[in-house]
């Protein structure tokens, strides 16, 4: 049977089906990607509003992801770079703090700071030469303890626990008491030390349609949600069946299969919601973060403070919720609004959008790094793929995605399943 014939199936268009994909055309196959909504990307999408591109929730790619570089044009996405640092609101001031090493105009603002004593000041700095020198596998053999333990134990204080860990990093892990795993920690922290934070000029979503744009022999059925998959079948919304040699699940698989019921995935939710504003409260790339536990806000950023194609001569600006709420939108929106002007001195901020990001990170425990193809196989026909297999980030997506497809070619090229299949079909 020649490879284009066989009929691989990838539900899932997010950032794990299109690596697949592509993964499966290197090969020499023609998969085909089933996607429920009208656009590939998943959770990393964009849209367009008012001549703004709006990215579903904050978000940033760190250019040191090893399975980034393996499968992204960095030149092509004309990434735009941060600042290695943040602008933290405390007590009405607004301080400065970053890596001068990487950046020496931010040697000054950090040495002149209160955020944090003079001994956290060195313990950041032993922390950095530790993770430097830490091989990625490495962090993922420790033992895992909350982010919170891992840093009391290291010696640093409450203070800038509180004033810059807890806002940074809730941020990132979408969870303001810092219960993440310290491997998690460990690894997002060296991916941060060993390269740069960025976005594409034109979202994040560019990461997805050069993806896409990368396949050649893929055919897209969007705007198809699927039921249910069985061994050979795929049954999608109306009643109509797809046949399928073999099919890599690259969204949650719990509902679509049947022995897979009791196996839910936990969620991270979290609220980004978009204001445009006359003026950028933080002048220079840098996210800022709100350093009151008590509050609802927890980050800040300004997208027109990187290079955008923005149509507009005002600011835009992000704002991230982590902690669970009950609020009405417009509650909502009233309460960030207050904050910003109490904590930011933002006023006359104007609403544009919210996102309401139910299904934002993977809740997990003993996080890995690796997978193997054949651990991705949960059925001679059957593999799945997405970050829940692993960590909640891009570069997991995208090694899990690699992983599935590189498990579905070596059972065909074993022919571990191709008589049965042919003859089936035949």
């Amino acid at each position: 049977m020649e490879k284009s014939a066989y009929k691989i199936n990838i539900i899932g268009a997010g950032v794990s089906g299109l690596v697949a994909a592509q993964v499966l055309e290197n090969f020499g196959y023609h998969p085909t990607i089933i996607e429920a909504t009208d656009s590939v990307g998943g959770r990393v999408k964009s849209d367009q509003c008012k001549g703004y591109t709006l990215d579903h929730g904050f978000q940033v790619l760190l250019t040191s992801y090893p399975a980034a570089k393996k499968y992204l044009d960095f030149k092509a996405l004309d990434l735009q770079e941060f600042l290695p640092g943040a602008t933290i609101f405390k007590n009405g001031k607004q301080q400065t703090i970053g890596d001068p090493l990487r950046k020496i105009s931010l040697l000054v603002p950090t040495l002149l700071s209160n955020i944090g004593s003079l001994s956290d000041k060195i313990k950041v700095l032993q922390l950095n030469t530790l993770l430097k020198k830490k091989e990625i596998a490495s962090i993922f053999k420790e033992d895992e303890k909350t982010t919170l333990h891992y840093l009391r134990d290291f010696g640093f204080s409450e203070e800038i626990i509180t004033d810059f860990f807890k806002p940074f990093f809730s941020g990132i892990f979408l969870e303001p008491n810092l219960d993440t795993s310290s491997r998690m920690f460990e690894f997002v922290y060296k991916m941060f030390g060993d390269g740069l934070a960025v976005l594409p000029r034109k979202g994040i979503q560019e990461i997805s349609n050069q993806l896409k744009n990368k396949l050649t022999k893929t055919r897209f059925l969007y705007n198809t949600t699927v039921q249910e998959v069985k061994n050979n079948a795929i049954l999608v919304e109306g009643g109509k069946e797809i046949q399928s040699h073999i099919t890599i699940i690259a969204t949650e698989a719990s509902a679509l299969v049947s022995n897979l019921k009791n196996q839910e995935t936990e969620w991270k939710s979290c609220d980004t919601l978009y204001f445009e504003t006359e003026h950028r409260s933080i002048k220079k790339p840098l996210i800022g973060l709100i350093a009151n536990k008590e509050a609802f806000v927890n980050n800040i950023f300004y997208p027109t403070s990187l290079g955008t194609d923005a149509k507009n001569t005002k600011e835009l600006l992000s704002v991230t919720v982590v902690k669970d709420h009950q609020l009405s939108e417009e509650k909502l929106i009233e309460k960030v609004k207050q904050e910003l002007n109490d904590y930011c001195k933002i006023t006359h901020a104007k609403f544009l959008k919210r996102y309401p990001i139910k299904k934002a990170l993977p809740n997990l425990r003993n996080i890995q790094y690796e997978i193997s193809s054949t651990e991705t196989k949960l059925k001679s026909t059957l593999f799945l793929a997405g970050d829940q297999l692993l960590n909640g980030s891009l570069n997991a997506a995208m090694i899990s995605g690699e992983r599935a497809a590189l498990g579905v070619i070596q059972t065909l090229e074993d022919g571990l399943i191709v008589d049965e299949l042919t003859s089936e079909y035949q």
